[in-house]
């Protein structure tokens, strides 16, 4: 079909109330902004390649995956059941390759435990696990929660379904103030297989960092986390559940982590999250993180932010449920601080400072607010040098983003170049594919944030090679807001293609600045700001909704949702086939893809990849 620009308005919208300070902290940065919206994001099902050379866009997907099945590690040795009041570190250290430890369902083991290098190969795999039997596990890939271990539900968290809560996991805890804990994995361990235990904190006065991690960062090879249910206490500060900076071939699947997060004012830490890394000396990956309910006030998923030689690398994350729970939000009817009444530290859902080959796929992301340092966004893209050049070689590089649902967040994406507060650059921030998702309440006022789409910032290193396409999101204030100094080179190789937008009131504009490439241009509408701060940008074949000024050519610019045949509905939206009912029109969206699909994400594909997510 004919896409075409429609009218132009000459009047530029007044911008002066909406902008506002942005302290970006992670960047060091104050800079003046505009309010945006963005909207949900969607997931798919295609395993991650296991070639080189293999790419989605600009971005090549991982090299490699891990083998987490039962199948694929067999122990065909002896098994020792490890009853209460047993000596659990003598019988982990006493375990050889190929054992499994049973350890009592129902139980509490309280300590701190080392898991040692053994000579163990791929045959022979080391298994410590609960002593029920399978059939009182979910089935092996199906997420457990917190009802195996006797809970049958948590505040504001989504229902576990279960018919009755039944305890079947040893309880594995520790006490002791600011260090990780109750599980660390020794220089050299490898071929673990952690099944069917309950991991969490003991005294809840005590700062807790990771519930695991490898001593000091060091190298271990791999390492499965099978059915687990993590946790943090109800009011007090654990920084992390998982820690993977050194292992290798690791997997985080099937689990449960919640109340992982920082005190605000009181607390000991400013980032909490449910799994992290990129820290260290030692490679990180192939990783898998899939199927997990992961819960953090910080980042659900974070990778870089600290010292580190090396970036991890080949990192899938599918089928995940990242979520913060409204009841951390001051204000909120239930909510729960610490016992002083202090909240909890938000900040995003996904964040990546250092990492390579990375596949976003298949996920579900809910409930995002500023308020903080951040401003609501649910995913960032920032490579990172922390202050004191302690990582001059991290880089966010060749991610994917694909099949995703983003839903209440203040904004959407931000990719950010820039340098640390000590002001160290990081070595690459580039080949970004973005696709196929959807954001939906976007809400500048209910979380706290700038109601954008993207915003994009970049300093040096050059941000550059970001492709997106088959997006749907309805941003209320700022569709793409730009930070890049005309003294920079343009940004290189923009695409956004195939896609559905409301222009917000803002459009396509600039972050703040004099200098900014966008703050002069802006008066010629979004074709200037894109000619001022893109090179090699295209723009085409997009639904634009209220959209106002000049245009780039091949976009179709409606009034409203209607002209566009779109209806919404709480739980996403959809594409009218024919007129009568809700629908004012046939959309024109259908099959006027540059790809012959229809424009926007593909809904049908991501709901049913998304099926069982939550």
């Amino acid at each position: 079909m004919k896409i075409f620009v429609g009218p132009q308005e000459s009047s530029k919208r007044n911008a002066g109330s909406l902008l506002k300070q942005l302290l970006v902290s992670n960047l060091g940065i104050v800079l003046a902004i505009s309010l945006t919206a963005v909207k949900p994001v969607r997931a798919a099902s295609q395993q991650p390649s296991n070639s080189a050379g293999q790419f989605d866009g600009p971005a090549e997907l991982p090299r490699s995956t891990v083998k987490s099945s039962m199948a694929d590690t067999p122990a065909p040795g002896k098994v020792r059941l490890v009853n209460e009041g047993d000596n659990l570190q003598k019988a982990i250290d006493e375990a050889k390759c190929g054992d499994t430890l049973k350890l009592q369902a129902g139980v509490t083991f309280s300590g701190l435990f080392r898991l040692p290098s053994k000579p163990c190969d791929d045959a022979h795999w080391i298994i410590i696990r609960t002593s029920a039997p399978d059939d009182a596990l979910p089935p092996e890939g199906t997420r457990i929660n917190p009802c195996y271990g006797g809970v049958s539900s948590l505040p504001g968290r989504p229902e576990f379904h279960c018919s009755a809560a039944h305890t079947v996991l040893p309880k594995i805890e520790f006490d002791a103030r600011s260090i990780s804990g109750p599980f660390i994995f020794l220089p050299g361990a490898n071929h673990y297989r952690l099944l069917g235990l309950e991991i969490t904190r003991g005294k809840p006065e005590f700062h807790m960092r990771n519930l695991v991690q490898t001593q000091d960062d060091a190298a271990a090879d791999h390492i499965i986390f099978d059915r687990l249910w993590l946790h943090g206490g109800p009011q007090d500060e654990t920084k992390a559940g998982i820690h993977l900076s050194g292992m290798t071939n690791a997997a985080v699947v099937d689990s449960y982590f919640n109340d992982f997060k920082c005190i605000a004012r009181e607390g000991s830490c400013t980032d909490a999250q449910a799994v992290n890394g990129g820290s260290g000396r030692n490679a990180t990956g192939p990783l898998k993180i899939v199927d997990n309910f992961l819960e953090a006030a910080g980042e659900c998923i974070m990778f870089g932010g600290a010292a580190a030689t090396i970036t991890p690398t080949d990192i899938e994350i599918r089928r995940n449920h990242l979520f913060k729970p409204m009841i951390w939000k001051p204000g909120e009817s239930g909510f729960v601080g610490t016992p002083t009444g202090a909240p909890f530290i938000i900040k995003n859902h996904f964040e990546l400072k250092n990492a390579q080959r990375v596949l976003f796929e298949n996920n579900l992301l809910e409930n995002v607010w500023g308020g903080f340092s951040q401003a609501g966004f649910s995913i960032l893209l920032t490579p990172n040098n922390p202050a004191g050049n302690m990582c001059p070689d991290c880089r966010v590089t060749d991610v994917t983003i694909r099949y995703n649902k983003v839903s209440h967040v203040g904004g959407a994406l931000q990719f950010a170049n820039f340098a640390s507060r000590g002001g160290m650059f990081a070595t690459a921030g580039e080949r970004y594919s973005i696709h196929d998702l959807v954001v939906s309440d976007i809400d500048p006022q209910k979380f706290k944030g700038f109601g954008s789409f993207l915003l994009l910032m970049s300093a040096a290193p050059l941000l550059k090679d970001i492709y997106i396409d088959h997006v749907t999101a309805f941003p209320p204030n700022v569709l793409i807001s730009i930070s890049s100094s005309v003294n920079r080179p343009k940004i290189p190789n923009f695409k956004v293609t195939n896609s559905i937008f409301t222009a917000g009131r803002r459009q396509i504009t600039s972050a703040g600045g004099r200098d900014n490439c966008a703050f002069q241009p802006e008066m010629q509408g979004p074709e200037g700001v894109l000619k001022s701060c893109f090179e090699n940008w295209q723009f085409t074949r997009n639904i634009v909704i209220d959209a106002g000024g000049h245009w780039p050519k091949d976009n179709l610019l409606l009034h409203n949702e209607g002209d566009a045949g779109i209806v919404r509905s709480e739980t996403g939206y959809r594409l009218c086939q024919e007129k009568g009912g809700d629908c004012k029109k046939v959309s024109p969206a259908l099959h006027a893809g540059t790809d012959g699909r229809d424009l926007g994400a593909d809904i049908s594909r991501i709901e049913k990849d998304l099926a069982g997510v939550e």
